[in-house]
């Protein structure tokens, strides 16, 4: 089996760069899991926040912005984001929220958007309508049904075993035989570093980093649906709306290797106990939890180009949290460097991306 471009990963970022590259050739997509979107795609908390992650990453979020707003009718939704904190987290307050470009508001404000807050706790709030929500499964779809319509063949259950590289083609191994390629774009997630090292590649340093998220019932009966994401100073935890319920993370980062992520439950606790201590209403049921592992760059940017020593081997890798939010103008970013056009992104930035910044 042999295709142009081959593509390890059947995450948004694999499915994104599909949908753009099979426009100008064959691709072959090999995903692991039963399904698309399995790993930390499947389990994103599906937010559009501009101003989330480090220079480069906004840079990103700007340019995926106007693809967001009007792919398949758009993806975005309205809901904000409240950030509180007590008398105690003042200084991290102030810090986090000037990054996240909230404006303050009163306690007061605060409590008329999102009544169970406690009263006696929050000391200063700081929100913003511009964050919305991001319908993952809608742009996953979007996306693979463009790379389906323009001929990219999509393998799940399809594992890579072993990679070796002929000097013209690229071999990769699985279960369903073997498939050939030129170019190898490497966008599995967690996995990164594994499959460069499988193919004879220097792996860069990737690190994932496990996330935990609990569903519970709406607090004593509210209607959630129009209360902002709420975060609590020091990225202690956060919670979303969603289906009529409350999504609640600890926001833990915790080194992981590469695995199926599951939820630790001390930890759901402590990220719970931290979410009370700001409201009123205790958690009484957890209805599921979940994890996903974040995996980022030594940098904490995305990684998006040809390596220096092995060209035919492409990074798209290092989401980190911002898979989703920066697809649209990743994925053309990796499809404009691998079909040799002229980047839309600023040089800059495309240098910020590229796996050579980390010569230095």
């Amino acid at each position: 089996m042999t295709s142009d471009i081959l593509i390890i990963g059947g995450g948004i970022a694999g499915i994104s760069a599909a949908a753009r590259l099979s426009a100008h050739g064959s691709v072959t997509v090999l995903e692991a899991e039963d399904s698309l979107g399995y790993h930390a795609s499947g389990r994103s908390a599906a937010m559009f926040e501009r101003e989330y992650g480090n220079r480069t990453v906004r840079a990103l979020n700007y340019a995926s912005e106007t693809h967001l707003k009007t792919a398949d009718g758009g993806v975005l939704s309205p809901r904000g984001i409240l950030m509180v904190a007590g008398a105690e987290h003042l200084d991290a307050f102030r810090a986090e929220s000037r990054e996240m470009a909230l404006e303050p508001i009163s306690p007061e404000e605060a409590f008329a958007m999102v009544p169970v807050l406690n009263r006696g706790k929050v000391a200063a709030a700081a929100a913003s309508h511009g964050a919305q929500d991001l319908d993952a499964d809608k742009l996953l779809q979007g996306f693979t049904r463009i790379a389906r319509k323009n001929g990219a063949q999509i393998r799940t259950r399809c594992p890579v075993t072993a990679i070796r590289h002929t000097g013209k083609m690229w071999e990769a191994e699985t279960p369903q035989g073997t498939h050939c390629t030129r170019i190898l774009v490497n966008a599995a997630g967690a996995w990164v570093d594994e499959i460069a090292r499988m193919a004879g590649v220097a792996p860069l340093g990737f690190t994932p980093y496990r996330r935990s998220i609990a569903q519970v019932p709406a607090p004593a009966g509210h209607d959630v649906k129009n209360w902002p994401m709420l975060h609590g100073a020091q990225e202690a935890w956060y919670a979303k709306p969603g289906a009529g319920k409350l999504l609640i993370s600890p926001s833990e980062e915790h080194l992981m290797e590469p695995h199926d992520a599951w939820a630790d439950d001390m930890v759901l606790a402590e990220g719970i106990a931290r979410y009370e201590e700001m409201v009123t209403t205790p958690v009484t049921r957890l209805e599921t939890s979940w994890a996903g592992l974040r995996t980022f760059s030594p940098d904490r940017a995305l990684v998006i180009g040809r390596d220096k020593e092995q060209p035919a081997f492409f990074w798209l890798a290092g989401q980190g949290g911002y898979g989703f939010q920066t697809s649209p103008a990743a994925s053309r970013l990796a499809c404009d460097l691998i079909t040799g056009a002229k980047p839309e992104l600023d040089a800059d930035l495309v240098a910020g991306l590229s796996p050579e910044r980390f010569d230095a």
